[in-house]
């Protein structure tokens, strides 16, 4: 990414409406949310000449495209791995601007999860599947080991064995995300706060996990506009400069159930993201004045601010005490209120905060922003980026 850093940009956020239940199509939630990014920066559906997506995306690139007008296509991309994809789609985008394979390039991701198809339920054919995932379900899926929140309770029972972090560790996390939310007007939960009791007192989803440690269904859709940094500059809103972008898988990965590693207490190939992230930029934990933490299960929030160097490792428990997360912390994260507390869209809702912080217009604003570091889904191959001032 050395290549690339600082020369591409963020130019256009464009998202339909979270905080309600659309009854629309994913198609329709893709067109809007794209027309919306493209209104941002000035631009027509006739300047795109390329898209990113993601491989779950129910939508074509070459549909969204009919649905929206744009014309001919010279770069289209799907990114792998679920909520993993989301700062990767910005990064194949980056790199297809600069080595000059397109111009200007929409990323999406659209969700009807609330109102549609739940995408968080369970799904015993999994193990069935003639592939190599097939395979690796195949070993729990028959058990009943069958849901992200099934898997991810595994990592965190064992996180809270090897350094001691509890449940309300956990509700920390939670009530810093909904506090967010609380003051978000895009958000579910706007006008919801929650305290830590509450948080305790939420039914159990799968030990160690309660009902707030889990992010929302949501409907919804969100568009990126990627384009050169220069361009970027003269079009209508400041843009955010991709200072560095990264995907990375840890050794042993498997799809969410990395068990048979050495030690399943980490998120190593958020280590993997994070390295080069700071590598690329130049930058470090310190010089970030604002983090976008990919939060669906709150015990992957503490692991991510250990791997990315924000505290060591069995740190993250202090490192949020005392509201160190929230807005007024020493480091806040997730400002807009997360997929716990403002949208599930795939992690995509979160760069959009990002842009908005970097331009300084968001609703939870931090002061003083230079510098956002953004992370993807976890427990699966991920990405990162971070964004700058241009």
């Amino acid at each position: 990414m050395s290549s690339l850093s600082g020369r591409t940009a963020v130019a256009g956020i464009g998202a339909t409406e979270f905080s309600k239940e659309s009854g629309r199509s994913e198609l329709q939630l893709a067109a809007e949310a794209v027309f919306a990014a493209l209104d941002d920066a000035g631009l027509s559906p006739s300047d795109v000449d390329g898209m990113v997506t993601y491989t779950q995306d129910s939508n074509d690139e070459i549909a969204v495209a009919r649905e929206v007008g744009i014309g001919d296509l010279s770069f289209f991309s799907r990114v792998h791995y679920g909520g993993g994809a989301a700062c990767g789609t910005v990064l194949h985008a980056a790199m297809a601007v600069a080595t000059g394979a397109a111009e200007v390039v929409v990323c999406y991701r659209a969700f009807n999860e609330r109102s549609g198809r739940r995408f968080g339920q369970p799904n015993a054919r999994l193990s069935g599947e003639p592939s190599s995932q097939g395979l690796e379900m195949s070993w729990h899926v028959p058990y009943g080991l069958i849901t992200p929140a099934a898997w991810v309770a595994m990592f965190a029972r064992r996180y809270m064995h090897q350094y001691g972090v509890t449940s309300e560790d956990f509700g920390r996390v939670a009530v810093a995300m909904r506090r967010h939310a609380s003051t978000n007007p895009a958000a579910w939960f706007y006008g919801r706060p929650i305290t830590l009791a509450e948080h305790q007192a939420s039914k159990w989803i799968v030990d160690p996990l309660h009902l707030l440690d889990c992010c929302q269904e949501s409907d919804g859709a969100v568009a990126l506009v990627v384009t050169a940094a220069e361009r970027a500059r003269d079009l209508r809103r400041s843009p955010a400069v991709i200072a560095a972008a990264a995907q990375g898988s840890g050794s042993g990965q498997m799809m969410m159930t990395s068990y048979y590693r050495d030690d399943m207490s980490g998120l190593p190939e958020m280590g993997v993201v994070g390295r080069k992230l700071w590598e690329k930029s130049g930058l470090s934990p310190s010089e970030i004045q604002t983090a976008i933490i990919y939060d669906h299960f709150t015990p992957f929030v503490l692991n991510q601010l250990e791997e990315l160097g924000f505290c060591g490792h069995g740190e993250a428990k202090d490192f949020i005490q005392n509201g160190g997360i929230e807005i007024d912390g020493h480091l806040p994260v997730n400002p807009h209120g997360g997929q716990l507390g403002e949208a599930y869209i795939h992690g995509m809702n979160g760069i959009a905060e990002a842009v908005r912080q970097i331009r300084g217009t968001a609703v939870n604003q931090v002061a003083g922003v230079q510098n956002v570091l953004v992370t993807a889904g976890t427990g699966v191959p991920t990405s990162g980026l971070i964004l700058s001032q241009g």
